[in-house]
C-alpha cells in the first residue's frame, strides 16, 4: 500500500510526485486547486482528453504548445476552427497529433459556446461535485471513477461534448479541485 512519500526535500507528497520535475511542480502548485472561468475549465477538459492513453508528464511538457495552438483555450476561437486548422495541428510536432483528440477539442469548444445560453461550462461541472468527497490514505484507496464522474460524463455527452468518459471526468474533477484529490498525509491535502 502506497501512502504519501517523503521527498528528498523532507516534504510528504502523493507518490506520483515524489521526485523533482514537472510532475512535482504540477502537484505542488496546481493539481486539486480551484480555478475559475470558462477558459480555465476548457483548458483542463482539453488537457484531460489529450492525456487519455498517455502519461500526464507528456501533456505537461506539451502544455505551452497546446495553449498556443488553442489560443489559450478561447472557446470562440477554437469553435471557429475548420478542416485546414485541424490539418495544421496534425502537422505540429509540438503537440499530441491525434486527429480524434484534436477534433474533440473543436467539438468541445463549440459545445462550451452553446452552454453559455444555459449555466455555462464552469457551473455545469461544479454542479456534479460529490456530497461526500473521497479521503484516500493510500493509492489503493484512490478511485478512478465515481457516481458523479459518470453522471457528469453522461450529461456532457448529452450536451454535445466528446472524449469525456467517466475516468477522464474523474481526473478533471481532481485537477479542478472539485474535491481534494491529495492523499491524507500529503502536505497539499486541505490546502488548495
Amino acid at each position: 500500500m502506497a501512502g504519501p512519500i517523503l521527498g528528498e526535500d523532507g516534504v510528504a507528497r502523493c507518490p506520483w510526485a515524489g521526485g523533482p520535475g514537472v510532475m512535482r511542480d504540477y502537484h505542488d502548485t496546481e493539481w486539486g486547486t480551484h480555478v475559475s472561468g470558462e477558459a480555465a475549465y476548457l483548458e483542463r477538459l482539453t488537457l484531460e482528453a489529450f492525456q487519455s492513453g498517455l502519461s500526464w508528464s507528456t501533456i505537461l511538457n506539451k502544455r505551452e504548445a497546446l495553449r498556443e495552438v488553442f489560443h489559450h483555450f478561447d472557446a470562440d476561437r477554437i469553435a471557429a476552427f475548420d478542416e485546414a486548422d485541424e490539418a495544421r495541428l496534425m502537422a505540429d510536432a509540438r503537440i499530441v497529433r491525434n486527429r480524434a483528440k484534436i477534433s474533440a477539442a473543436v467539438v468541445n469548444a463549440r459545445a462550451t459556446v452553446a452552454l453559455r445560453d444555459a449555466e455555462g461550462l464552469e457551473a455545469l461541472v461544479l454542479s456534479f461535485a460529490p456530497a461526500s468527497p473521497p479521503a484516500p490514505r493510500t493509492t489503493e484507496e484512490m478511485e478512478t471513477t465515481s457516481p458523479e464522474s459518470k453522471a457528469l460524463s453522461k450529461e456532457l455527452k448529452r450536451r454535445g461534448f466528446a472524449f469525456v468518459g467517466p475516468t477522464t471526468m474523474f481526473a478533471l474533477m481532481e485537477a479542478l479541485g472539485i474535491f481534494d484529490p491529495h492523499l491524507v498525509g500529503c502536505f497539499r491535502r486541505a490546502t488548495a
